[in-house]
């Protein structure tokens, strides 16, 4: 097959559409979690949140029996790409390359470890974006790996098995 070809696509069609209903449930569900680390950031004045969250919850709500959504990929996935981005960041450079090196080798840890969680993906970004701002929880420190990264998913994680099996069609996690 050409690559050509390959860029028409195939005879799939269009999943269907959710009922009201689910969509519904979705919804207040990614409301819940964002809630839950949003109140706890406010009241705390903890830094829990970060943009990858907000990937995350979509995640977790919308497709729950994904291997992505699973508690170990979401909880492991972040904190091992944003490991490796603190460390890129940190210990080889700031430039741009480093970056790079850092999203690559974080894709490569979470397929080696089996804990694919694709908003994770970003988070090699999001350290060198604030640690380019000079934000202080990059500038010379580690902590953004335990807050937000670790706290946040987790909490975002136990929002998830909470809400999700609410629902009598669901059951979450499928496995740990």
């Amino acid at each position: 097959m050409s690559y050509l070809t390959k860029l028409k696509g195939s005879p799939a069609s269009i999943p269907p559409r959710p009922s009201f209903k689910e969509i519904s449930f979705i919804s207040l569900g990614a409301f819940f979690a964002a809630c839950v680390v949003g109140f706890l950031a406010y009241y705390t004045n903890e830094p829990i949140i970060m943009g990858s969250f907000g990937a995350s919850i979509f995640v977790l709500f919308v497709l729950p029996d994904s291997p992505f959504a699973q508690p170990r990929n979401v909880i492991f996935g972040h904190f091992v790409t944003t490991l490796i981005g603190l460390t890129f960041f940190h210990l080889v450079s700031t430039e741009w390359w480093s970056m790079a090196i850092a999203l690559a080798l974080a894709i490569a840890a979470m397929q080696t470890l089996r804990v694919p969680h694709p908003p994770a993906g970003s988070n090699p970004f999001i350290v060198f974006l604030l640690g380019a701002n000079n934000d202080p929880m990059i500038i010379g420190s580690w902590d953004f790996l335990w807050m937000p990264t670790l706290v946040g998913s987790i909490l975002i994680v136990l929002t998830a098995i909470l809400y999700n099996n609410l629902s009598k069609n669901r059951s979450y996690p499928k496995y740990w």
